[in-house]
């Protein structure tokens, strides 16, 4: 199985990679198709199911679709552009894409919320459609968003194929598919899981392209994080939430250096840096899938942990971490799930504290035997955790729940190195374990809001 270490950190934009980067996707290669079409079609319709109907108003859902309609897409988006576009649409009722002639579109009509019917591919399901003047369709396609911002056709996600290479079709040196593969051929080669992920990754880049991609996924989450640790005032979507990450920072930055500072205040450091993050994500700002923009803090946190307070760390390093953590979340990916919709918050942060315990694990020194300990570890205690957002806000409690996922992820690292590597549940049993505990794991705590915190907490 290879799934890039840009599949999984990928530039976006808040608040969910599934409800918001997903859709956006879909609504551009639904434009794609439909300009191969040999008919002018008259306007569009969109229907959201699942997940994305639940909770995609407070995930920004019907924002992302009607902004990939008019031929957004999350790496690239403007948000004064965006913001313009969305203002047109609500004068004109019109979308304008590239290469295409205006297109009838009133959100109030054509975009609608189907609480009733699941699709059944997947959660997260939506159907876009484009109409004659008559509005009788001539074209759909149903996509779904399964986490992570990978979308995929009714017809890809039949085929298990079309989002993701698998090496069936692509020749690497390292295919591995399990962690026991993976820890197979590293005891073969001698090599670390990072220069196994380095030498399949250099089958379709440069090394050069390869690094200077890696520098920029790292300079994008250290601003977003920055960004964060700057601003404050209150959340968008009513429930009134207030930004803490800088007021936290300054109190911080204030007690260090003092004699008397306990040692469990560096929890703090590593919840700040995430809730950073998750703040801008909440805000809609620009943010790194990690693996998904739900869980994105909790990875760049860990490396803010590493770099500003482990003595000997060093950037230099910085590519050993993306690329084992990389390594990791694909296993999880291929073999399990990181959307909340298919498997609850332990596909989402679980995935994230593993893919972060095992990059700590490595640029410490861990062998590769530690280092999906590290990783098996973390998972194995975010298992059954579910999604259950208040008011459908990527907000309570999943800004906080980076921050802890963080600290065990620290946690499990440091607790792997103090071992030999040797441990009674491998990495891939808890991988199985987290699939099966979320094909079992009721609907009403997988990003539904309709179960858990969502409804026993006040939304007002």
């Amino acid at each position: 199985m290879f799934l890039s270490v840009f599949d999984l950190f990928k530039l976006g934009v808040g608040p969910s990679s599934s409800h918001t980067m997903g859709p956006m996707v879909a609504g551009a290669r639904f434009l794609d198709a439909l300009r191969l079409q040999p008919f002018r079609a008259h306007g569009l319709r969109a229907s959201l199911h699942g997940s994305l109907a639940f909770t995609g108003k407070g995930h920004a859902t019907d924002r992302a679709t009607i902004l990939g309609l008019a031929g957004f897409i999350p790496a690239s988006m403007d948000r004064d552009a965006a913001e313009a576009a969305l203002a047109r649409n609500r004068e004109t009722r019109l979308l304008e894409p590239q290469g295409l002639a205006p297109l009838v579109f009133d959100p109030d009509r054509d975009l609608r919320f189907d609480y009733d019917h699941t699709l059944p591919g997947h959660a997260n399901g939506m159907t876009l459609s484009a109409v004659d003047a008559q509005g009788d369709v001539i074209f759909h396609q149903i996509y779904y968003s399964i986490g992570g911002g990978f979308v995929m056709t009714d017809q890809e996600l039949a085929d298990k194929a079309g989002a993701v290479r698998t090496d069936a079709t692509s020749s690497v040196p390292y295919p591995f598919a399990s962690a026991a593969e993976m820890l197979a051929m590293a005891q073969t080669s001698g090599k670390s899981i990072a220069r196994m992920k380095e030498a399949n990754e250099l089958c379709f880049r440069s090394q050069p392209d390869l690094h200077a991609g890696l520098d920029r996924i790292w300079g994008a989450m250290r601003d977003c994080m920055d960004r964060g640790l700057a601003t404050d005032g209150i959340l968008p979507g009513g429930l009134n939430v207030r930004r803490r990450a800088k007021a936290i920072h300054e109190k911080l930055l204030a007690e260090r250096g003092l004699n008397m500072t306990a040692p469990h205040v560096i929890n703090d450091w590593m919840s700040t840096y995430a809730m950073a993050v998750n703040e801008e994500n909440a805000a809609g700002g620009q943010v790194v899938t990690a693996p998904t923009n739900g869980a994105a803090g909790t990875v760049p946190a860990v490396i803010r942990y590493w770099l500003d307070h482990v003595p000997g760390a060093s950037e230099r390093l910085l590519p050993d971490f993306l690329l084992t953590a990389a390594a990791v979340g694909g296993l999880i990916k291929h073999n399990a799930s990181i959307s909340g919709a298919e498997c609850g918050c332990q596909a989402e942060v679980g995935s994230a504290a593993a893919m972060a315990a095992a990059g700590l694990a490595a640029v410490l020194g861990g062998t590769p035997q530690q280092v999906e300990n590290a990783a098996e570890i973390a998972l194995e205690h975010h298992l059954g955790m579910t999604c259950d957002p208040v008011r459908g806000l990527v907000q309570v409690p999943c800004i906080e729940r980076n921050g802890l996922g963080a600290i065990k992820a620290v946690a499990a690292a440091s607790l792997a190195l103090r071992g030999d590597g040797s441990h009674i549940v491998p990495l891939d049993a808890a991988i199985e374990t987290m699939r099966q505990t979320g094909r079992d794991m009721s609907d009403k705590y997988k990003e539904t809001s309709l179960g858990g915190l969502a409804v026993n907490v006040p939304n007002c």
